[in-house]
């Protein structure tokens, strides 16, 4: 009966959203390193692959180099960081932002992005409550994060996050956690279809690429996942948004003309915004 108790009481909607602020915290650490890693793991497999096709010596074998291996260390000194080194948020305060070895900055974008992946994970508990559709969206907004620092970083937005996505929205329609998936089918492939027409069409025009295929994809994620009633909105606030930060970095001299800017980030904004108040604004908007 206690622990019948107790986790009656963790399913009330102000001790799920302190629960869920937590663990974002905790999944906000493990972005970080997918956010760094992920990108230098596929790296190293083009260049394996390319050299395996042209038949030449691979390199020489090197530490293990994945998501878990090897532990956290310092980027200056690669002292390696304790636990206790490590602790969301906490750590970054108690060592004042420095290595604790070699004294050197520590990037605050690790207790940033720890701190966004916990409020985001607090507003998506409490906007769901306790259930599966909470679950679904802590799911993606975690991948939304990842995707956007990873684009930020390398102008990437990678197949083996966003396919896997893909697939599992068109699975979740078929229990009907968000929208059928008769809604989900047409969203993904009208999301993959409208960015790959402004591409072609931009292409055909200007003879320059406007965009990167990513985004295709991305748009299809969030098609398969919201349904395709929510791609204009998805498409209206994405284009808003980058506009407006593209001319703002270009007039304060922070932004290059000819340098991309990626337009992943945009999308996964809208995508969470859409994902929890995409029916408000819709009905607004066509009202």
């Amino acid at each position: 009966m206690q622990i019948f108790n107790e986790l009656t009481l963790l399913t009330t909607p102000m001790a799920f959203t302190v629960l869920m602020g937590i663990v974002g915290l905790l999944i906000g650490s493990f972005l970080n390193v997918v956010i760094y890693r992920l990108p230098l793991m596929m790296q190293r497999q083009w260049r394996y692959d390319c050299l395996e096709y042209l038949k030449l010596e691979p390199d020489a074998p090197t530490e293990t180099f994945n998501l878990a291996l090897p532990t956290s260390r310092c980027s200056h000194c690669q002292t390696p960081i304790l636990a206790r080194q490590n602790i969301p948020v906490l750590s970054y305060l108690w060592l004042r932002g420095k290595c604790a070895n070699c004294k050197n900055p520590i990037s605050a974008r690790y207790p940033t992005v720890e701190l966004f992946t916990a409020f985001a994970s607090m507003m998506v508990a409490w906007h769901f409550g306790f259930g599966e559709q909470a679950a679904a969206g802590l799911v993606l907004t975690w991948v939304l994060i990842a995707l956007t620092g990873i684009d930020l970083d390398h102008q990437l937005l990678p197949d083996v996050i966003i396919l896997p996505m893909v697939w599992l929205g068109l699975i979740l329609s078929l229990f009907h956690v968000f929208i059928d998936s008769e809604t989900s089918i047409i969203g993904a492939t009208a999301g993959y279809l409208l960015l790959w027409s402004v591409f072609h069409g931009f292409k055909l025009i200007t003879g320059k690429e406007g965009m990167g295929q990513g985004d295709f994809k991305l748009l299809a994620m969030l098609g398969a996942w919201l349904g395709w009633q929510y791609l204009g909105l998805i498409i209206l606030l994405s284009s808003l948004v980058g506009a407006v930060i593209g001319l703002t970095l270009i007039s304060l001299n922070k932004q290059k003309r000819d340098v991309p800017i990626p337009f992943g980030p945009y999308l996964a904004a809208a995508g969470w915004i859409a994902l929890l108040w995409g029916k408000g604004l819709n009905a607004w908007y066509f009202g």
